[in-house]
């Protein structure tokens, strides 16, 4: 296969509160620092405007990358949700309600990239609690990912989902493949298969692996989950 090699990740964040219960942004951004990743999708951001900006422009600034919100809560004192940081430059992006009444609000992001020799769409959500919500939430997802030709695409999030025989996991496998990911939670000692990342087409995923550094371990309830996707 021809192309560039890319790192690709995925990281629930937990508001940048860590496991000893402070929060440090600081904290947050030296990992995916130290990740060095092409693109890293984010849950749990918390935007409520402080005395440096919003978490989101202040994790850009501190690494780097260029960052696309996908809020599904608005505050009065700013937003929480889903956003992506990447280094390739964005051409379009697409936000979608995969809410379930009276449940935790939930959005697909959907972002637009390009190199200069190839196309790619990222989307990043956040699955809900419950094993009935997940399963209302898979299926808008599948029908905003069918609704065009989206290829070559990537799925990435933390699914809140590690039964592989459940429905959800099984109806997603129908459009990518087999999953393959490992164990993300809890950082300190991961025990459930929390966090995905999907491909179509699925033989673009190369690795997949969990981040385990001491740090990452410290700085969130979940591990970051990397992989390396090769870009056509």
């Amino acid at each position: 296969m021809t192309g560039s090699l890319l790192r690709v990740a995925t990281w629930n964040i937990h508001m940048a509160i860590g496991q000893d219960g402070q929060r440090n942004l600081q904290r947050t951004a030296d990992v995916i620092r130290a990740m060095n990743p092409d693109m890293i999708g984010l849950q749990e951001v918390d935007n409520r405007i402080g005395e440096h900006g919003n978490d989101l422009d202040s994790l850009g600034h501190l690494t780097g990358l260029e960052c696309v919100s996908g809020p599904t809560m608005q505050r009065s004192d700013g937003d929480y949700g889903n956003a992506l940081l990447t280094r390739l430059p964005v051409k379009d992006i697409e936000r979608y309600e995969i809410s379930v009444p009276g449940r935790e609000p939930r959005g697909l992001l959907i972002v637009h990239l390009e190199s200069e020799t190839a196309s790619l769409q990222i989307a990043v959500t956040h699955l809900g609690l419950s094993p009935g919500e997940r399963r209302v939430q898979v299926r808008k997802l599948v029908d905003c990912l069918a609704a065009c030709d989206r290829a070559p695409l990537i799925l990435m999030g933390d699914f809140n989902e590690w039964l592989f025989w459940g429905r959800p996991l099984r109806w997603l496998r129908a459009h990518f493949g087999h999953i393959r990911s490992p164990a993300t939670f809890p950082s300190r000692w991961p025990l459930l298969r929390l966090d995905h990342i999907l491909s179509d087409p699925p033989e673009r995923l190369v690795s997949l692996a969990a981040y385990q550094l001491p740090l990452a371990r410290q700085a969130s309830d979940h591990l970051p989950l990397m992989a390396s996707y090769w870009l056509g």
